[in-house]
């Protein structure tokens, strides 16, 4: 079948919410590809638990379109650079005259979409990229017309931005022709994932949307610091490889809210939307940040420690702080750790351990499944006070007695440590030596006070 027009998607694995299928679609005719390169996205510490999810996600959508008459293919490139010269066989293959997709914003993605674009137009073929993945898809800028470095005034210009244009999500294709076969795309390459904590097909991603809405959306701020409680929304994975268009989000919270009679803008939850796109933003405006660069310039001075058993012992969990064991073994098991959590471990990693967050940051994505550079970034650099409207330098967590507010009765401890179930509400927070020994529990690997001291006149002396 002779298609003019082609959809070549990457995170935004999607038929709902999808400008670029909206818009091809609209031309006629179309066939879809998705790009997969796995020696890319290991050199970008893309988790295996991610990787498999996205290659189900793609296998789901093609699954859709195929019941729609339309062909969605897999184009196998290791990394970006093979793209072009694949992207341009394909298409003079298929006799394709045009190519639409959705921007991305890290400096690999830019430069690979550069790529592309060059070899597709010394051929002919038209190139259609649409805005970028975003609530507000186009650029918050202040009065000056520069990128804001402060969240709040940027949360402000966004809010009255999005207010004024108040995007809906874009219609799915209609049907081309009759269903054809798909056969589900299964690499030797490919690790299996927690399939039973995140399921793949849309049903149930817009069943978790509505379902957060309807039932906890309203309750967001009082409870989504507890880690014990379901009270997020347990979307980031499905947000981050574009299975869920952010468009789609804002409809769903502005539609409950108009039902429960409550004003949307006041969302707390939007607010965290706000952020990822305020992360996102950076990433475009800031081209050092994909490269493994401090935000605030003065902070590449700071001489962190290196020490191979700590790394291992908060990697693994082992670190004698029960509420950081806790957490990373939740990330360990589920490929998913809780925010407040994150922020915990990533100060422990960066205040407390004084360890480079270049370290941490790649290990949280080469272990999350939502692991998403943008927002990675962006919470390690806050957390090490190097980034965008970071944490004070002086702003340390301390471990215990964010378990204590958190986790009050010790459940999520419980949960993940279970060689401290047997302790009460009290001792599980900070555990006497005695009680260490018998639940065979390692001892604090830092001393919390001293640490904290050298981080701050680490900070202090820059």
């Amino acid at each position: 079948m002779h298609v003019n027009n082609l959809v070549w998607l990457r995170d935004d694995l999607r038929l709902e919410d999808n400008p670029a299928l909206y818009y091809a679609a609209l031309q006629g005719d179309i066939r879809v590809v998705m790009t997969v390169s796995p020696k890319q996205w290991q050199e970008h510490n893309e988790s295996p638990a991610k990787t498999a999810l996205r290659i189900a996600l793609f296998n789901r959508v093609a699954e859709q379109l195929a019941q729609k008459g339309i062909r969605a293919e897999v184009i196998e490139a290791p990394t970006f650079k093979d793209i072009a010269d694949k992207l341009a066989d394909y298409c003079q293959t298929h006799r394709v005259q045009a190519v639409w997709f959705n921007e991305e914003l890290p400096v690999n993605e830019q430069r690979r979409d550069e790529a592309v674009i060059a070899k597709l137009q010394r051929l002919n073929i038209d190139c259609h990229k649409q805005a970028c993945d975003l609530i507000v898809p186009r650029e918050v800028l202040n009065q000056q017309g520069l990128p804001f470095k402060v969240f709040t005034p940027f949360f402000k210009r966004w809010l009255s931005m999005l207010v004024e244009q108040n995007p809906i999500p874009f219609s799915p294709p209609t049907e081309q022709s009759e269903a054809i076969p798909y056969q589900a795309y299964q690499p030797n390459w490919l690790t299996s994932y927690r399939e039973d904590l995140w399921p793949a097909d849309q049903q149930s991603i817009s069943q978790r949307l509505w379902q957060f809405c309807y039932l906890k959306e309203e309750h967001y701020s009082a409870h989504r610091d507890m880690p014990n409680e379901p009270g997020t929304s347990l979307l980031s994975p499905y947000l981050a490889l574009g299975a869920l268009g952010p468009r789609e989000c804002l409809f769903a919270l502005q539609y409950v809210s108009e039902q429960q009679g409550r004003d949307w803008r006041d969302s707390v939850w939007l607010k965290e939307l706000a952020w990822r796109d305020f992360y996102r933003q950076l990433m475009k405006h800031f081209p050092r940040l994909s490269k493994g660069k401090a935000f605030k310039t003065n902070t590449e001075g700071l001489i962190w420690q290196s020490d191979e058993s700590l790394l291992l012992a908060w990697q693994q969990g082992r670190t004698g702080f029960p509420i950081i064991d806790a957490a990373m073994r939740q990330l360990n098991q589920t490929g998913w750790m809780h925010n407040r959590l994150r922020m915990i471990c990533a100060s422990f990693f960066c205040k407390l351990m004084f360890a480079d967050w270049r370290k941490g940051e790649a290990y949280f994505m080469q272990t999350l499944i939502d692991g998403e550079f943008a927002a990675n970034n962006g919470g390690w650099q806050w957390s090490a006070s190097t980034g965008c409207d970071a944490a004070p330098y002086f702003r340390v967590f301390n471990p215990t007695r964010q378990s204590q507010t958190y986790d009050k009765s010790g459940d999520f401890i419980r949960r993940f440590v279970p060689e401290l179930a047997g302790l009460d509400n009290k001792a599980i927070h900070e555990p006497s030596s005695a009680q260490r020994q018998a639940c065979t529990y390692p001892e604090p690997v830092i001393d919390y006070k001293s640490a904290r001291q050298y981080a701050i006149d680490a900070f202090a002396n820059l």
